[in-house]
């Protein structure tokens, strides 16, 4: 029976990539504007679900040099006596 498989990408995914859509299809899904629209429908959320799960599983690997909360001042504002 044919199927629509929507999932991440595994090359980008180390862990089990989730499956965002698995449906059986069928003809009739494609026989009128009304039913067609709602298949592509489902396939575009699907689509943007394995785009936003992809992204957030690529920000969790990339870390910043530096945290952004912090921040080096290499000035002192101590006064320096002179003896």
């Amino acid at each position: 029976m044919p199927r629509i498989i929507v999932t991440t990408d595994p090359a980008h995914l180390i862990d089990d990539a989730p499956v965002l859509l698995d449906e059986r299809v069928h003809s009739v899904h494609l026989s009128t504007n009304h039913a067609a629209s709602q298949l592509i429908e489902r396939l575009v959320w699907a689509i943007g679900d394995a785009e936003d799960a992809e992204g957030a599983r690529a920000a969790e690997r990339v870390r910043p040099l530096r945290p952004s909360s912090v921040t080096t001042d290499h000035h002192s504002s101590s006064a320096h006596v002179l003896t």
